[in-house]
């Protein structure tokens, strides 16, 4: 995505935008209109006409003040509801952009920089039609309006305010580039640079407390502080000085107005006319203030949008797969626009996995995998090994398309590079060495593989990888997991990872190194109990490094 296709992007359509803007020129024009009626109202009272004759300006500025707060209301919830849906199709769009890149294709960008940009940065891009687009036309319409009317009273104090507010525009704009515009580029970079540093300060304290490092830790974190602080202390002095340049240009118009139109009043217009013409300046620059905030807003929000676009338009390297149906350009430059298959089905007559001459290499490195064969038919177990560093690991993300791959690799006779990446990974799942457990309780680290099943089916997977009395000791599947699985083993969440994939009902299953940590006299049980678990219709490949307990029936056995 480039800059103008992110910004765009934030931007809702002009049908959700337009009742927003409209009640936006509603509320400000009010709030002008209530001053100079109330100005008018007050200077007439002072000349006692009949009650009669002031009528219809009371009820104007009853009328004004109502609808003022009236349209800003419904003004802020006309826009922030269109702003709002809009940012959750952005936040959706930027995560698909980011999914084939991660890890693979951004491996330069540090993790508070991915973070702060997908989080903060998208953010961010709320304001552009919060604080640039709909506040620009709104108050561009609201000034030029007041002065085309007040150049039906007095020319001259239109020309006035006109020069006035042109002179104002272009000192504030000048003055708010020149102090803040560095630190309005430099926000996203201070913000990125504090969560980094919190990232590793959390994710690492154990090895920064053995190391003793954590001081260290602490003064990076409160340098990253100071700097971010820095920045929007620059910011908000150029605010500040924007804010003086409006009321000294209020009143500058209205000094200019009161004495160069004075000698028409009463012969040209009326008195109250001619006070009105006097304040009115003042409402005009308070609505006309948006314009300098805007300026600063822009400038963050372009900022963001280039780092939102940096991180999602880079060129996919040829070893991160791209699916046939999102038409992107993938690291040699060729567009892969097949219509892609369904899904991966059992054929008979053919093997559910079958691989030939298959190569697998990480973005920017050498094969790690490469000249491999085999092929793998319902109930069939492949034991692969070798030591570490062979490419085992490599292996599995390539059958689960998170690496692509040269060669032949096909699921039930149709080439995996047919189908998205989504739909082999239904069909073919994948237990990591170090699985996942979020955050949360069992069932809902259970359900993520089957939103639909019921407890009783949660609780039967349980059973079969040998969880059902620890969960029941536990208290049940409302047991919380703790952080990336804190409060269980290492072989308890493998267990976990395998009673998902049992529950996701793939026909060929994946266990990478599920014994890794494990003492051996508790891994041979384990590896034991994990296959036994698997139905014996799956396909079943085993990665390891070890020795596959004595009795395990095995169908082929490859060596990397």
């Amino acid at each position: 995505m480039s800059v103008e296709t992110v910004l765009k992007r934030a931007t809702p359509s002009w049908r959700r935008s337009l009742p927003g803007q409209l009640l936006g020129i509603l509320s400000d024009g009010a709030a002008v209109g209530l001053l100079a009626l109330s100005m008018w109202l007050i200077t007439r009272s002072g000349e006692q006409p009949p009650i009669l004759h002031l009528t219809f300006a009371i009820v104007g500025v009853r009328a004004l003040a109502i609808g003022r707060a009236a349209f800003r209301y419904t003004e802020r919830l006309s826009s922030h509801d269109a702003a709002l849906l809009q940012l959750a199709k952005l936040r959706a769009d930027t995560f698909t952009a980011l999914v084939p890149r991660v890890p693979g294709a951004i491996e330069s960008s540090r993790r508070g920089e991915i973070l702060a940009t997908f989080v903060d940065d998208v953010d961010q891009l709320q304001d552009h039609p919060l604080r640039v687009r709909q506040p620009l036309i709104v108050s561009l319409t609201v000034t030029v309006l007041t002065v085309l009317i007040i150049a039906i009273a007095s020319p001259v104090a239109a020309m006035i305010l006109a020069g006035v507010l042109l002179v104002a525009m272009l000192l504030g704009a000048s003055l708010s580039k020149r102090i803040a515009g560095q630190s309005d580029r430099e926000l996203a970079d201070a913000r990125s640079a504090l969560t980094d540093a919190l990232l590793d300060r959390f994710a690492s304290a154990s090895v920064l407390a053995a190391f003793g490092a954590l001081g260290a830790q602490r003064a990076r974190i409160t340098a990253a502080e100071e700097h971010l602080s820095r920045v929007q202390l620059t910011r908000t002095r150029a605010a500040g000085l924007t804010g003086a340049i409006v009321a000294l240009g209020a009143g500058i118009a209205s000094t200019a107005i009161l004495l160069t139109v004075a000698p028409g009043a009463g012969a040209t217009f009326s008195v109250p006319v001619f006070a009105a013409i006097v304040v009115v300046p003042a409402a005009v620059f308070d609505v006309f203030a948006q314009v300098f905030a805007v300026l600063t807003a822009r400038r963050t929000v372009e900022a963001s949008a280039v780092r939102v676009s940096q991180l999602t338009e880079g060129t996919i390297p040829p070893e991160i797969p791209v699916d046939p149906a999102d038409g992107v350009r993938a690291g040699s430059g060729a567009v892969l626009d097949a219509a892609p298959v369904a899904v991966p089905v059992a054929v008979p007559g053919e093997p559910l996995v079958a691989v030939r001459d298959l190569e697998i290499a990480h973005p920017g490195g050498a094969a790690v995998i490469s000249g491999l064969s085999f092929e793998l038919n319902a109930g069939d177990l492949l034991v692969l090994t070798g030591d570490s560093g062979t490419g085992k690991s490599t292996l599995a993300l390539g059958l689960a398309r998170f690496l692509d791959y040269r060669g032949s690799y096909t699921l039930g006779g149709v080439e995996a590079r047919e189908f998205t990446g989504e739909a082999v990974r239904s069909f073919v799942g994948l237990c990591e060495q170090q699985p996942h457990l979020f955050n949360t309780d069992i069932r809902q680290n259970l359900k993520f593989a089957r939103e639909s099943a019921t407890d009783e089916e949660l609780l039967d997977a349980l059973e079969r990888v040998g969880l059902g009395d620890w969960v029941r000791e536990r208290g049940g599947l409302d047991a919380r997991v703790g952080e990336r699985g804190a409060l269980v083993s290492g072989g308890q969440m493998q267990r976990i990872s395998l009673a998902r994939v049992i529950l996701a009902d793939f026909p060929v299953v994946i266990l990478d190194e599920p014994t890794a940590g494990v003492d051996q006299l508790v891994a041979d049980r384990l590896l034991r109990d994990l296959l036994g678990a698997i139905p014996d219709d799956r396909a079943v490949i085993l990665i390891t490094h070890t020795a596959v307990p004595e009795g395990v029936p095995i169908s082929a056995r490859v060596a990397l």
